[in-house]
């Protein structure tokens, strides 16, 4: 069974989950089943073809089958085991397993070490090392880039570590919410260009179908958010008209509407630029996106819990 079959247990199980990572937020990688994935996908690499773009292509697909295989092997077995076990045992082992495919305080947290850095000293190189949490750029960022690059993570990584999951757990249980964590950590460790130009299409391809759905709904949310900060015009201006300057199909669906709401121009040198300018960036605008994390963060574990226990509800007739 994939889907939680008590609406009253699917709705515990998200909210515990959304409590352990407030509390708690990232498991040591010792024993974080992602950190596991990670090795898994390492080891596989290894294996992999050099110079021969079909036998690198075909690899890639062996290594995203392997990989999701896994993981969905993994959300089943934890649903098995939650039926025959009692209920005070089987809520704590759901809601830590949903748990590991989110992060939210993790998310945040990496954006405030970047705006700490930055407020300390406005040309910190703490800054720019603690940037590395959250995004791959250049070294030598001036202040407002390094501003602008953690931003910009905050915005794309909230469809990515928050929404996406939650999503997937809604609709498909742990197993989708598992799954969906393989599919983008295969993204970040081989989807990019380069050496990994063949090797590493297959999982940036299906990363970026996975995530069609949760970047749209990202933006959206990040729109209504910007409502109360009567910035709503401004976020969805910027989201209705900017939103394809990138060549990803869902980059900017949650960088653009997060640069009006914060009436600030986020730009990555050569690729895009977007938002409207009125305001300098700064250590300060980084955290005024971390709480707009924070809010959507807290509004998607609210939908995701009433959305799980709609679909027990439905089984449970």
């Amino acid at each position: 069974m994939t889907v939680i079959e008590s609406p009253a247990m699917a709705l515990l199980t998200v909210l515990l989950a959304g409590l352990l990572d407030v509390a708690f937020g990232e498991p040591p990688n010792a024993i974080h089943p992602v950190a596991w994935l990670g090795r898994l996908i390492a080891l596989l690499e290894r294996g992999a073809p050099h110079e021969r773009p079909r036998a690198e292509f075909a690899y890639g697909v062996v290594i995203v089958a392997v990989a999701t295989a896994a993981a969905a092997g993994a959300g089943l077995g934890i649903c098995l085991a939650m039926t025959h076990l009692p209920w005070w045992l089987a809520l704590p082992l759901g809601a830590a397993a949903l748990k590991v495919s989110f992060s939210l305080r993790g998310l945040v947290g990496a954006g405030r070490y970047v705006q700490r850095a930055l407020s300390g000293d406005s040309d910190s190189a703490a800054a720019r090392e603690g940037l590395r949490a959250l995004v791959s750029r250049d070294r030598d960022l001036s202040p407002s880039q390094v501003a602008s690059a953690a931003i910009e993570s905050l915005a794309e990584n909230l469809s990515d570590s928050v929404v996406a999951p939650l999503l997937y757990f809604a609709v498909l249980g742990l197993p989708g919410a598992l799954v969906y964590r393989a599919v983008n950590t295969l993204d970040a460790m081989v989807g990019y260009h380069g050496r990994y130009e063949y090797l590493g299409k297959p999982a940036a391809r299906l990363d970026d179908l996975a995530n069609l759905i949760p970047a749209r709904l990202s933006g959206l949310l990040l729109v209504a958010l910007a409502c109360c900060r009567c910035r709503g015009a401004a976020a969805w201006a910027a989201l209705r008209r900017q939103r394809r300057l990138s060549s990803s199909p869902n980059k900017l669906w949650t960088i653009a509407p997060m640069a009006g709401a914060l009436g600030v121009r986020l730009a990555k040198p050569g690729a895009y630029a977007v938002g409207p300018d009125e305001r300098p960036l700064g250590a300060a605008v980084i955290g005024e996106a971390a709480a707009i994390v924070w809010q959507a963060g807290a509004v998607t574990l609210a939908v995701t819990a009433a959305l799980a226990a709609l679909a027990a509800a439905a089984l449970w007739r």
